[in-house]
């Protein structure tokens, strides 16, 4: 647990510091805040990826959905704490920088900033502080050793995130219009919709397949901190759905005013 959490604690800053250096050679003309921009949409594409593998890896090899155990069912979640700490400090430096493109003043790191931070990504803010309060909780200590199939899973829900960072690594670089957008934005589609919503019908129909029982029965069955958290979790990503159907019919069958919104 104290190794995984320094590693990773270690790992996402100084791949986003060292992100940030790589695009000061390799772009001398971007401003800082494309940097930090861009630098944090790879680190999130680098963690989406692992995540991914690692879910796939839990879930391939737990073949009896409520007691087959995994390393990196318990592991992986060790090193998301971490990630998801340093992913809100990055959200806060992206939003600041942003701030100042507007003309808002306000001093790094003060109150007015936070504030304003928090204000305005309340929801994703929200979520990350879930994950750390909730969610690590129950798949560390509160489910015992049932369920690693389940935590694989959620894990594998990971899969839109290159997506939706590669979506806007393209617009940053004025690349809306493409056809690689076009096809990202398919893709972001189809991923969100199999890994983060029709995810949790899958996730009670493994577990009816395997005490035998209708699937409308799994709810009473299983813990209740579990509907919960997976009521919790489901939530925001039917918004963000949500949202990204609404921007994808204006990619696809808006007016290039709309598009560019």
């Amino acid at each position: 647990m104290w190794r995984t959490l320094s590693l990773a604690s270690a790992f996402f800053p100084g791949l986003f510091v060292l992100c940030i250096r790589l695009l000061r050679w390799a772009a001398p003309g971007w401003s800082h805040k494309d940097r930090i921009l861009l630098s944090g949409r790879l680190v999130s594409t680098v963690q989406a990826t692992m995540a991914t593998v690692s879910g796939v890896t839990v879930v391939l090899n737990c073949k009896d959905v409520v007691h087959d155990r995994h390393w990196l069912a318990v592991e992986y979640i060790w090193v998301l704490v971490p990630y998801m700490t340093y992913d809100i400090y990055v959200m806060y430096l992206c939003h600041w920088h942003k701030s100042r493109d507007k003309g808002i003043v306000e001093e790094k790191h003060s109150l007015a900033s936070i504030r304003s931070f928090l204000l305005q990504e309340r929801l994703m803010v929200t979520h990350h502080l879930f994950i750390l309060i909730v969610l690590t909780p129950v798949t560390q200590h509160f489910r015992g050793e049932l369920g690693d199939f389940f935590v694989g899973c959620i894990l594998i829900a990971e899969l839109s995130t290159p997506f939706v960072s590669l979506g806007k690594i393209l617009m940053q670089l004025q690349m809306q219009d493409t056809l690689l957008h076009k096809v990202n934005g398919i893709l972001l589609l189809v991923t969100f919709f199999l890994c983060r919503i029709l995810l949790f019908p899958f996730m009670y129909m493994a577990y009816a397949r395997q005490v035998g029982i209708p699937v409308y029965m799994v709810p009473f069955r299983i813990p209740l901190h579990c509907n919960i958290a997976n009521a919790s979790l489901i939530a925001p990503q039917l918004y963000w759905f949500r949202l990204i159907c609404r921007k994808a019919a204006r990619l696809y069958g808006g007016s290039p005013a709309d598009k560019s919104r």
